[in-house]
């Protein structure tokens, strides 16, 4: 009989992996699950509880918990697929000889990671992004708990009311203004954003912005600098597949205005989409031929620097084998994409007018499970 394959879900920066029914990976879960059932594989796909912000050493720790928990002693094979952030926990965890610090009674890392067989990164920064320069400076905490709030509550309820999404995006965007009223404002924005949620939901998000305030070593580690110090450390593991998912998001324009609607929400959202995709930018060094290939040929041509899914610079994320590289927003990808009719429905974070949609969801999820699966 075939061992059990066991797959692991790391969430991105200030991801998290369940907060109730907010469920980061819902919709990459219930995929993978039937794409498995289809082909008649025994597997389990598992959620991985991540500190938002702490730094990548800490995450990984996250992962080695939830490994010691779930993953068994039967040496079955395990996958590991982040998003965003979550793909370099996952490539420092199989790093060989990686020490995480005081894993208190917890195995060794080696333990689980000889066992891993894959891994699959996201829209990752692998090689860092400008974004992470942007949150290191004024305000960082305060705002990436804004932001954080804003996501939660998108994907909670489909959107937020248009009066505070009209304060959101206009914090973000006039930053030149951002001085003590500003600040005032933010807190303002905390404290009403939290009121729309149960008095259990309010604890539990409270708690995870929190976390967000109280430890932010992750930001310094995805600027460009950072992660250059991250890949000269980090080796990869003989005997693992590394494979990426490259996205790419169409710069804002007034095209993409117009395709955003008159919905006064969407054209909020959108303004908040432009500024971040904007700070995105990093200078890139060359790209190696078989991962410039692998973009034209999905592109048309090779994305330039400025060229983002709105979080994470394009020429940033291919890792190993690029597996599939796509039309979509940084959230697109991991179901966050608009699609109301769907069962259960996809709820947009931010409107990006990248036109990804539920067969471009299947098709790239189903090219992540033959990556897996591949002997």
């Amino acid at each position: 009989m075939p061992p059990k394959h066991r797959i692991y879900l790391l969430p991105g920066f200030f991801g998290f992996a369940n907060l109730g029914e907010i469920v980061y990976f819902g919709h990459v879960f219930t995929c993978l699950k039937d794409e498995l059932s289809r082909r008649g594989v025994e597997a389990e796909v598992f959620h991985v509880l991540s500190h938002p912000t702490a730094s990548i050493r800490a995450r990984a720790q996250d992962l080695l918990t939830e490994l010691a928990k779930t993953a068994g002693d039967d040496d079955g094979p395990i996958h590991l697929i982040g998003h965003s952030t979550g793909g370099l926990d996952a490539r420092l965890f199989v790093s060989p000889g990686v020490n995480l610090g005081d894993e208190g009674n917890l195995p060794s890392p080696e333990v689980f990671a000889r066992r891993v067989r894959s891994v699959t990164c996201v829209a990752t920064p692998n090689r860092g992004t400008g974004i992470a320069s942007f949150f290191s400076g004024l305000m960082g905490a305060k705002l990436l708990g804004l932001l954080s709030l804003f996501t939660v509550y998108v994907l909670r309820f489909g959107r937020v009311p248009l009066r505070y999404s009209l304060k959101v995006a206009g914090t973000f965007v006039r930053m030149d203004s951002l001085l003590g009223w500003r600040e005032t404002l933010v807190d303002q924005l905390f404290t009403d954003l939290l009121q729309d949620f149960s008095h259990e939901r309010r604890t539990a998000i409270a708690t995870f912005l929190e976390q967000v305030s109280q430890d932010q070593s992750l930001v310094a580690q995805l600027t460009p600098e950072g992660i250059d110090l991250f890949n000269a450390g980090v080796a990869p593991r003989p005997g693992v597949r590394y494979g990426s998912v490259v996205t790419q998001a169409r710069p804002p324009s007034l095209r993409s205005r117009v395709a955003a609607g008159l919905d006064p929400y969407a054209q909020a959202t959108h303004n908040l989409y432009a500024f971040l995709y904007g700070r995105a930018r990093t200078q890139q060094k060359p790209l190696s031929v078989e991962h410039r290939q692998a973009l034209v040929k999905a592109y048309g041509l090779l994305p330039g620097e400025d060229r983002a899914d709105g979080i994470v610079p394009t020429q940033s994320q291919p890792w190993g084998e690029v597996i599939a590289a796509v039309w979509a927003d940084h959230l697109d990808i991991i179901g966050h994409f608009d699609g109301p009719e769907e069962n259960p429905p996809h709820v947009d974070w931010l409107i990006s007018a990248a036109g990804f949609r539920r067969a471009q969801f299947v098709e790239t999820w189903s090219k992540v499970t033959d990556f897996l699966l591949r002997p």
